[in-house]
């Protein structure tokens, strides 16, 4: 069932990339002096080249627009354009992280939860979403969510500093002090003299 689920899956991304729009001379030139504004640090010039020549059923330029409204503060207008990314391209993880972008910089904490969750649905082993997703749950005081995610993450890569350290820190926020000390130990074995390990067994004497 897997190997058919992905074989769809391909199948399908394989004909959407296809029906995309095609690029010409001005298009390729509109991209380039974007990055150009960009690097300068004016956002709203890159996004205003862009949308001189914008197609509406164009992955890259939906996804180009939702970065650029987002880094000029215009986070409505980034969502809108991550969503049409998305819709051109449902499976793309690189529009969804990109759309948890003004969904927090806007506090709206459920829906970001909700599009880390459709991440891992897709990508169950995504470690970099398994912990962004923790931080959002140990954020919120939702301890038992937050250590799902963590301890998946160390399951994964028992000897990273970050997984290990907010597993550390989880469990001592659940009062489960053995754990915590075994942790913050491993921290330090990665970190020695790391800050944040240290705090931690100093509030367990």
């Amino acid at each position: 069932m897997e190997f058919i689920k992905s074989f769809l899956i391909t199948v399908f991304l394989g004909f959407s990339l296809l029906g995309q729009a095609q690029y010409g001379e001005p298009v390729l030139k509109a991209f380039e002096n974007s990055y150009a504004a960009e690097k300068n640090g004016d956002y709203k010039k890159a996004a205003s080249l862009l949308k001189n020549v914008y197609q509406g059923n164009s992955y890259e330029f939906n996804l180009r627009l939702g970065w650029l409204s987002y880094k000029s503060g215009v986070f409505d207008d980034s969502e809108t354009y991550y969503r049409k990314a998305l819709e051109i391209l449902p499976y793309s993880e690189e529009a969804r992280h990109g759309l948890i972008l003004p969904l927090s910089a806007r506090g709206k904490w459920s829906e970001v939860i909700e599009v880390y969750e459709q991440i891992l649905v897709n990508n169950p082993g995504s470690t970099v979403t398994l912990y962004r997703l923790g931080m959002v749950h140990y954020n919120r005081k939702e301890w038992l969510q937050a250590i799902r995610h963590f301890q998946k993450v160390v399951d994964l890569y028992p000897f990273d500093y970050d997984g290990l350290l907010m597993l550390a820190w989880t469990n001592l926020q659940l009062g489960k002090t053995r754990e915590a000390k075994v942790l913050f130990n491993k921290v330090l074995l990665y970190s020695p003299g790391d800050k944040s390990a240290l705090e931690g067994l100093e509030l367990l004497r």
